[in-house]
This record gives structure tokens, C-alpha cells and sequence, in this order.
């Protein structure tokens, strides 16, 4: 099993984040490409709406793109997501877990975020990963995943 790599990135909700904070707690960790277009925007409402059961299960839910944030808080703003989005303009975390992508869109070749989610238990190790994610059925996935994780000692 890999430990979830260092990374030191600042979150929405003012604090800097680092690997040390996801330690003794399930967290799900999820990549997407954008804020604020259709998929990633499905994504999140869909992690929205059943981000208390996460709560409730002990689950920390945080997001991570290369956008601002300023405009990760306008998504948050716009959509009411009740989660911690991090900022990732460099890439940092994104290239140490290999969803930075070649993509090909309309026969031009870009590099982007591979929509992927990870799934750490409470020492650091990726216990799950999902990568070119589709959006549909993959939040009740991933939730069903981290609370079966949740129950083990």
C-alpha cells in the first residue's frame, strides 16, 4: 500500500493543509478538473448531498483542484458545499498521485486533471483509488467504500 504523498496546499477554509492532517481519520479525497462546469459541478452536489452521512460516519471530505481560491470560493458560494476545497494552482498533489493527464479535447492535445478520487484510511495509505471517474453512481461508490473502511479498527 502507498502513503498518500506530502503535499502543503492552502483550503477554503483559510488554513493551510498537509498530508499530517488527514492521519487517524478516513478521508476521501477527490480530484476534479474545474470548478464551476458540468461535471465537476454534478460531482460536488452529488458529494454535497451526502456529505452528512460522511459526517456522521467520521469521513473527511476535501476537494482539489488547480483553481484559485477565490474561485473555489465562489463555487462553494453558488452551490453550497459544506466541504473544504484545496487549492492546487502548481499541480503539486495532483502530479504526486498521477492524475495529471494528457487529454485530448477536439484533436488538441492539453494536460489536466484526470478526475480521480482517493480513498485514505487513518494512517496515511491509499486504501482505494478510482481514476477517469464518471460522475454518475460514483459518490454512493466511494461513500459505500469509505464507511465499510470506517468500520474496521
Amino acid at each position: 500500500m502507498r502513503t498518500i504523498p506530502p503535499f502543503r496546499l492552502p483550503g477554503s477554509d483559510g488554513r493551510t493543509w498537509t498530508q499530517n492532517d488527514l492521519l487517524g481519520r478516513i478521508t476521501i479525497l477527490y480530484l476534479y478538473p474545474r470548478d464551476m462546469t458540468p461535471g465537476c459541478t454534478a460531482e460536488a452536489c452529488d458529494f454535497r448531498d451526502r456529505h452528512a452521512e460522511l459526517v456522521n460516519a467520521g469521513i473527511l471530505l476535501l476537494g482539489v483542484s488547480g483553481d484559485s481560491l477565490d474561485r473555489h470560493a465562489q463555487f462553494i458560494a453558488k452551490e453550497r458545499l459544506p466541504f473544504v476545497l484545496l487549492s492546487d494552482p502548481e499541480h503539486q498533489l495532483v502530479q504526486a498521485l498521477g492524475a495529471w493527464k494528457q487529454k485530448n479535447m477536439y484533436g488538441k492535445k492539453t494536460f489536466g486533471i484526470e478526475r480521480s478520487t482517493f480513498l485514505i484510511d487513518r494512517q496515511g495509505n491509499v486504501a482505494r483509488e478510482w481514476r477517469k471517474v464518471k460522475v454518475e453512481g460514483h459518490v454512493a461508490e466511494v461513500l459505500h467504500a469509505a464507511c465499510m473502511l470506517a468500520r474496521v479498527p
